[in-house]
Formats: structure tokens, C-alpha cells, sequence
């Protein structure tokens, strides 16, 4: 796998998938953004002259690059060129102890993070590889919201309760130091933890459109769009749980992954990965857990076969996934 986009475009050659630079994120969206920019001094010029005619034309002129843009995103952006951002390689695992974990999952509500570019033709972009453009979700994010996912579990909500909402004299558990680490205000005993986290790629781009409505008039103010991933979209969570000898807080091998797979799953399908996660965005139902153990083959669980066997018992899918698959590949027996 290459990250270097010109080594990458190097071993690709320079066939018709080559991706142009027109179609990178520099290319299509910067020329667009340059002439909304243009259009906007134009209105405020207007408005300061008190011309209305020329400030309507400026308007006219934003909302058409808006609507160009919308209109030609989705088949802009290279999406497709790009399937190997979605193959982490698992097959060399340095350790016996290692243990490389791969969800895959289907969203249900539509996804969101703010991109960060100062200039663009949406008041809200989603978040997008700097060079590519293909919208993707960093595995920073994942970290963050996977720690938050599993302090719900150890009893954050709870300690809330009673805290006016603060975190005060909250202290993570040892599990959870474990998996991520201490914060990075952490003046003592810093260390990190034994996970390691992949970006997300998403093949799509859509848009929605949230249009306040004024409580006088029971009508829409000002519509406001937003830039997402739609529904329908797939994307992989790739992590690497590779403790090391001697780590401090240590955790049993068969203690900790449980407890992780249960996080991912309620991050995923009820807490949601989006932004405005308060309107249930960023939901999404798993498809298939995988495996990956040095010097053993991959184990994975599909959807299909838990609803086939476990989901009327009560299962949930992570459980199923860990006492079918990962259980037994712990129990197997490691070459020194």
C-alpha cells in the first residue's frame, strides 16, 4: 500500500484512472471556491453602493456555484480510483500477542465531520483528504470517540449524573488506559496505549438540507446545507491491539477485547461516529467482523450468519463474533 500519492501514481502508470489534477481536491472545488469568492465581494460591494440589483445578481451568481457544485461532486471527486485505501494489510504481524481487527459497516443515517478549508462553496464541507478529496474520517476521530464509547460502559454517564455534568475526579479505568493511553495533559506516568488506528474511506458524497422553521410563522428561515456521506455508504474500522511486554497497566488478553468489540459496537449503531449525532446521524449497522492473528489464518463473522444463529437468542453480533472467532483463536496455541 502507498500513501505517497506520486510514488502511487508511479506504480499506477499514467493510464485513463490516472486521477487529473482537475479531479483532486485542489482542482475542481479551488475554481469554484474562487468564483464564490468573487461573487461575494461582488455583493458586499453591492450592498455597501445600495445597488439591489446588482447585489440579487451576486446572489444569483453564489446560488448557481453552489448548485454546480452539488450537481457535479459526487461524479467529480475520484472516489473509485482509490479501493486500496480500503486494505489494510494484517498479514505480517509482528507478535503473537497482536491481534488485528477489521469492521465493516454500512451507514444508516447520514454522516458529517466539518472539513477544515477556510474557502468553499458549502457553508458546511465535509471532511476530505487534503490532496484526493475523498471524504474520509481520521483515525484521531476514532480514537476519540471509541474512548468516550467505552467510559460510557465503565459508567461515565452515571458519574455525570452526579457531577452537574462535570468530569471532575473522574479517572479512567485500568482497561481503558490500557487500550488508549493517558489524556496528554497527563503530567505523570505517561504512556501510550496498545491500539492503533487506521483512517475510514467513504465512496460517496451527498447533501442534506437542515431549514430551521420559525416558531411565529411555522415556516423555513434560512435552509442551510450540509455536505455528508449518504445512507448506503460502506466503510471499514481498522485497529491494531498490540500490547507490548511489560506494559503498564497490563490486562489479560482475554479480559480486554471483549470489553473493546462491545464499544465498537454501541459507538457504531447506537451512539453514531458523526457530528450533530444529537439528530442521529452517523448510525450504522455492522456488516462483518474479521480477525487477524500471526501465523493463523483470518476468522470472520458475518451478519448473515449471526441473524441465522445467534441474533433470536439475545446475542449481540460483537459477542457472537468473539466467543465463535476470537476466543478460539487465542486459545490456539503459538509457536515461541
Amino acid at each position: 500500500m502507498t500513501w505517497d500519492y506520486y510514488a502511487w501514481l508511479t506504480c499506477r502508470g499514467h493510464g485513463e484512472e490516472t486521477p487529473t489534477a482537475w479531479a483532486l481536491s485542489s482542482g475542481f472545488v479551488d475554481h469554484l471556491s474562487k468564483c464564490f469568492l468573487e461573487a461575494e465581494i461582488e455583493r458586499l460591494e453591492a450592498e455597501e453602493a445600495n445597488n439591489r440589483e446588482r447585489r440579487r445578481q451576486a446572489e444569483d451568481k453564489k446560488t448557481i456555484l453552489r448548485k454546480m457544485y452539488m450537481q457535479k461532486a459526487s461524479c467529480r471527486f475520484p472516489i473509485k480510483l482509490y479501493p486500496q485505501f480500503h486494505q489494510i494489510d494484517f498479514a505480517p504481524l509482528s507478535s503473537w500477542a497482536w491481534l488485528g481487527l477489521q469492521v465493516d459497516f454500512e451507514l444508516l443515517t447520514p454522516w458529517y465531520s466539518k472539513d477544515d478549508r477556510v474557502f468553499h462553496v458549502m457553508d458546511n464541507p465535509v471532511r476530505k483528504d487534503r490532496v484526493f478529496g475523498v471524504p474520509f474520517m481520521a483515525g484521531s476521530s476514532w480514537k476519540g470517540m471509541l474512548r468516550w464509547a467505552c467510559r460510557v460502559q465503565a459508567g461515565l454517564r452515571e458519574h455525570l449524573e452526579q457531577h452537574n455534568g462535570k468530569l471532575d475526579d473522574w479517572r479512567d479505568p485500568d482497561w481503558i488506559l490500557h487500550l488508549f493511553g493517558n489524556e496528554k495533559d497527563e503530567e505523570e506516568n505517561f504512556h501510550q496505549g496498545a491500539l492503533v488506528f487506521y483512517p475510514t474511506w467513504f465512496d460517496k458524497i451527498g447533501f442534506e438540507v437542515i431549514n430551521p422553521h420559525s416558531r411565529e410563522r411555522r415556516a423555513g428561515t434560512q435552509p442551510v446545507y450540509y455536505e455528508v456521506v449518504p445512507p448506503g455508504a460502506k466503510g471499514t474500522l481498522y485497529l491494531l491491539y498490540a500490547p507490548w511486554p511489560g506494559m503498564k497497566p497490563g490486562a489479560d488478553p482475554k479480559d480486554v477485547p471483549p470489553r473493546l468489540l462491545e464499544a465498537i459496537e454501541a459507538l457504531l449503531t447506537t451512539y453514531g461516529i458523526s457530528a450533530k449525532r444529537t439528530v442521529g446521524w452517523g448510525t450504522a449497522k455492522i456488516l462483518k467482523w474479521r480477525v487477524y492473528r500471526k501465523g493463523k489464518e483470518p476468522q470472520e463473522a458475518t451478519r448473515e450468519e449471526w441473524e441465522r444463529e445467534a441474533s433470536e437468542k439475545g446475542r449481540g453480533f460483537w459477542r457472537f463474533f468473539w466467543e465463535r472467532k476470537v476466543l478460539p483463536l487465542l486459545k490456539e496455541g503459538c509457536a515461541p
